[in-house]
């Protein structure tokens, strides 16, 4: 399937044959999944991209898209509030609106660091690795490693991140590859090493390996296999004896007397 232009900051048609020629696997999912295509929302920043994770965390899309709906109707320009007027937002409006009160300090958070600058502008966003996004983030509070990872694909569309830990791209890599487990995280990174650099496109064509499998399939799917633990046989010298033999137990000598 051929590949549509997006605004990247990546040749998309090199990732595609790159990695095509290094997985067969993946080669043929290209032709038959859905083209690569994150759709990059360029005008939202990092602040308003991570209040709306927020808001999604943990319910349903419906639902997600009409608290957030009611957070942005508390601003005065009808989109989100800003960074200040979210400090200043009662959180018995915002618990109205349909917030838990975890995710009013995690977003009153968001709102905090972004004014101290740990948040950075879309324009300082771009000039940052992806390990310095990640490290900033994820000091936010209720912000954790996967919600930076996507926001790092489809806010940034930067294009060697692989979230290790995605349901869908663990069961999507089970089902691509014919394996009856999810991967452990660690084995995924590590299989995923011959993607690099293009470990998000590669993540994309999981997520649509999975999609295409369907529920039927993929919730067959086990967890991932225990690693068992070898125990180590203990040697001749660290035996402990089931009785001591009354000559070999120490005497205790008794105290002096002053």
């Amino acid at each position: 399937m051929t590949e549509t232009s997006t605004n990247l900051p990546f040749d998309l048609a090199a990732a595609v044959i790159h990695l095509s020629n290094c997985d067969p696997c993946i080669a043929r999912l290209v032709k038959e999944a859905v083209a690569f295509d994150p759709n990059i929302d360029h005008t939202q920043s990092p602040y308003e991209a991570l209040l709306e994770a927020i808001a999604y965390q943990s319910i349903s899309g419906k639902a997600a898209a009409t608290i957030y709906a009611r957070i942005k109707a508390l601003s005065v320009n009808g989109g989100p509030p800003s960074p200040q007027e979210m400090l200043q937002l009662k959180t018995k409006a915002l618990r109205k609106a349909g917030l838990s009160a975890a995710k009013i300090l995690a977003m009153k958070d968001l709102a905090q660091k972004t004014i101290d600058g740990i948040v950075p502008t879309h324009e300082e966003a771009l000039k940052l690795s992806d390990d310095e996004l990640i490290e900033r983030l994820v000091s936010v509070r209720g912000i954790g490693a996967w919600t930076v990872e996507m926001f790092l694909i489809f806010r940034l569309g930067r294009p060697d991140v692989l979230p290790i830990h995605d349901l869908g791209v663990k069961k999507g890599w089970s089902v691509a590859y014919n394996k009856k487990h999810m991967p452990r995280p660690k084995e995924l990174l590590a299989f995923g090493e011959r993607w690099r650099p293009y470990r998000t496109v590669a993540s994309w064509y999981m997520w649509r390996a999975f999609e295409k499998a369907g529920y039927a399939t993929t919730n067959k799917i086990r967890p991932p296999k225990l690693k068992r633990k070898r125990n180590k046989p203990k040697s001749a010298s660290h035996k402990t004896p089931k009785s001591v033999p009354p000559h070999a137990k120490p005497r205790l000598k008794r105290p002096r007397r002053p």
